[in-house]
């Protein structure tokens, strides 16, 4: 099975958060059976936000997390758990998975009926107890260089 790209269908304004409304691309491809959207949310946590003598271990896991994913194809939560019996379920959509042990946290949301999966948050288990994990929403300056020198 292929997944398409997505391609973004509604923009709308709501209060001050702006919705968008993903939807399938016509002709774009993936070997993957799960988009994973974004590998740059994981590499810029690494690079940004992990102690320099942590950095590779941490991307090793992240890059271990990835690759299992993409290989994956859930159709639904009780698969999801069957297959990664340390991910905790938050609700149909959203799951939490334990990197690295337990020391960091990722959260995303998972789309079964398209094969995505969306990193919303990741940061270590102390920051995580700091955050209402059903309400969370993906931060782009979370995962930026500081100096702005990405």
């Amino acid at each position: 099975m292929k997944f398409t790209a997505l391609s973004c269908l509604n923009r709308e304004r709501s209060g001050d958060a702006i919705q968008i409304s993903l939807a399938p691309m016509m002709g774009a491809e993936y070997t993957e059976l799960v988009r994973i959207i974004s590998r740059g949310t994981l590499n810029g946590f690494v690079r940004n936000r992990v102690e320099p003598r942590l950095q590779r271990v941490v991307r090793q896991q992240l890059d271990a997390w990835y690759a299992l994913v993409s290989r994956t194809e859930w159709k639904n939560s009780s698969e999801l758990k069957q297959h990664c019996r340390n991910a905790s379920i938050v609700s149909s959509e959203r799951v939490v998975f334990n990197i690295k042990g337990n020391e960091f946290r990722l959260v995303v949301a998972v789309d079964y009926d398209h094969g995505i999966v969306l990193i919303l948050w990741l940061g270590t288990h102390w920051e995580y107890d700091r955050i209402d994990v059903k309400q969370v929403k993906f931060d782009k300056e979370r995962y930026a260089n500081p100096t702005g020198s990405n």
